[in-house]
């Protein structure tokens, strides 16, 4: 045994008795053996299960608990790593499906067998409950609902759910992938609503009912949440029997939780904390490609971003490369589309944008501001590096005439005022990505008028209806052209300075392995196992 893994096998035994989890079942010889119990630090407990209401800590563990109808492939890169292959969606909650000629009814029939933590089995009533929830709730599920062009689920038979979509949808089978909707245990949940809230949101804020591995077993809020394996769980048993998700604030903290061995895994690590973690052989750190844009956005309902000569002179006034060193050590790679570039699709030839202060005063001059204007840059504390990238991009506007004075809000306030409804902040840095692996779900999400992260209102009737077109195009080629053509014209409006893709990092103890990168950068606990 190496001498990490031995100091890892003594660890572990602390580790789990200091979160008063010593759980003993017996091996076949009667002995008593203590479960496989994975400890990990997060900024706080989760503030509800839901995945429809994105609470803080709510979505790293609803995907956990809630599986779906269908889910990716997988393929092993270069590397020997396990990666998802999006070209490729096979059964999972589902086990097969048909179209109808015209791709307007789908009927996917259920695996039988399937039980929740609960004992109930999944039926096709479950699906369709779960499906009237997340429409009744008008948020993230009915989102994902409409952007496929989902109308309506309804029951078949006990083990086949109809899909009506209102036109042919060329991302449907990959929406379905997603956590949400989720699939509830419809019964479980139905005997704790009520007349006032009959989907049970009120229980679902400290309670889960679903067909997933893990369950949630015990929550102490600000402290932590226990998660026990599904013992009626339908797939491979996990290694991990109990996952033991604990609240520690503090990121310098968790580092060293996790540099004493004290917990296994913490939550999104920033570079800087990764750039010293890397060379500790106490500690294991994995990068992938992200697929979340960092950057700063402009509203053009707003003097003076509504005018495009404004827009463009500001992304030639920016500088990646000082960015990407200053804020992202090196990390990362640049951002020259909405469309991620491991996503089929995504095109950057009409990017134009490199750093040119010359440029960026020629063009404010031709709009009126020869000598700059002064703004404020709202940032929050959602992300680690919004506060570093606000200083650097005010600090590289000062030469191109432009005072922008970095100014921090609440992350609650900067989700408030990006709500459709609201949109009131002309000049804000934020992160927003696509978790469907797909062009039009990208730009649908961040582009069209009706995208729930198109948050600084950016507004163009052609995009839209590039976007609306490649929505119900089933072939490749073409809607493939469209997106081309979208990425194009959103390059030439210029509404965001995008700067950076920044990677995904992840860091463990050392003897952790199998993680695989998902779309929506959380890590699934049913991958992980020791070496």
């Amino acid at each position: 045994m190496r001498e990490s893994s031995m100091r890892w096998a003594v660890r572990r035994a602390a580790v789990v008795a200091g979160a008063g989890i010593l759980a003993l079942g017996l091996g076949m010889s009667g002995a008593p053996v203590l479960a496989e119990t994975l400890v990990l630090a997060a900024p706080g407990t989760p503030e509800g299960f839901d995945g429809d209401a994105l609470r803080p800590q709510t979505q790293n563990v609803v995907t956990q608990v809630y599986e779906p109808l269908v889910r990716y492939g997988r393929t092993t890169d270069a590397q020997g790593r396990e990666r998802l292959d999006s070209s490729v969606v096979e059964g999972h909650l589902a086990e097969s499906w048909e179209t109808s000629e015209d791709g307007k009814r789908w009927v996917f029939t259920l695996r039988q067998g399937i039980k929740s933590p609960h004992g109930n089995e999944l039926t096709a009533a479950d699906v369709a409950w779960s499906w009237n929830k997340s429409f009744a709730q008008k948020r993230t599920g009915n989102f994902i609902a409409r952007v496929s062009n989902v109308s309506g689920v309804e029951e078949v038979s006990r083990y086949e759910v109809a899909f009506t979509l209102s036109a042919p949808s060329s991302i449907f089978l990959k929406a379905l992938t997603l956590y949400v909707p989720g699939i509830y245990d419809s019964e479980t949940v139905k005997q704790h609503a009520t007349a006032e809230d009959p989907w049970g949101l009120t229980w679902l804020q400290e309670n889960t009912a679903g067909f997933g591995a893990y369950h949630l077993a015990q929550l102490r809020p600000g402290e932590q949440a226990v998660f026990v394996y599904n013992e009626n769980y339908f797939g491979e048993k996990p290694y991990f029997d109990r996952v033991i998700y604990r609240a520690v604030p503090s990121g310098a903290s968790r580092v060293t939780l996790l540099k004493t061995g004290q917990v296994h895994w913490i939550d999104r690590p920033s570079v800087q904390q990764v750039v010293d973690l890397r060379d500790d052989a106490s500690v294991k750190v994995l990068e992938s490609q992200g697929r979340a844009i960092a950057g700063v956005r402009m509203n053009p309902k707003f003097a003076p971003f509504d005018d495009v000569r404004v827009r463009r002179a500001m992304n030639y006034a920016v500088d990646k490369d000082a960015i990407r060193e200053a804020v992202f050590f090196g990390t990362g790679a640049f951002a020259k589309s909405l469309v991620p570039p491991f996503i089929e699709g995504y095109d950057d030839s009409a990017f134009v944008y490199d750093h040119d202060p010359d440029k960026a005063k020629a063009l404010l001059a031709e709009a009126g501001y020869a000598e700059g204007f002064e703004v404020e840059l709202l940032y929050s504390d959602l992300w680690w590096w919004l506060e570093p990238i606000a200083i650097q991009v005010a600090d590289q506007l000062r030469a191109a005439g432009v005072t922008a004075k970095p100014t921090r809000i609440t992350g609650s306030d900067m989700r408030s005022r990006g709500a459709p409804a609201v949109q009131d902040m002309p000049f804000f840095a934020f992160e927003d990505g696509p978790i469907v692996l797909d062009p039009v779900y990208a730009f649908y999400l961040m582009a069209h008028s009706k995208g729930v992260s198109n948050r600084a209102g950016y507004n163009n009737p052609q995009v839209d209806a590039l976007i609306d077109e490649a929505r119900k195009t089933l072939n490749a080629e073409d809607r493939l052209g469209m997106m081309r053509e979208a990425q194009q014209l959103w390059l030439q409006d210029s509404p965001w300075l995008i700067a950076i893709y920044p990677s995904v990092f992840e860091a463990m103890a050392p003897d952790i392995v199998g993680w695989v990168p998902h779309s929506d950068d959380h890590e699934r606990w049913i991958d992980l196992r020791r070496q």
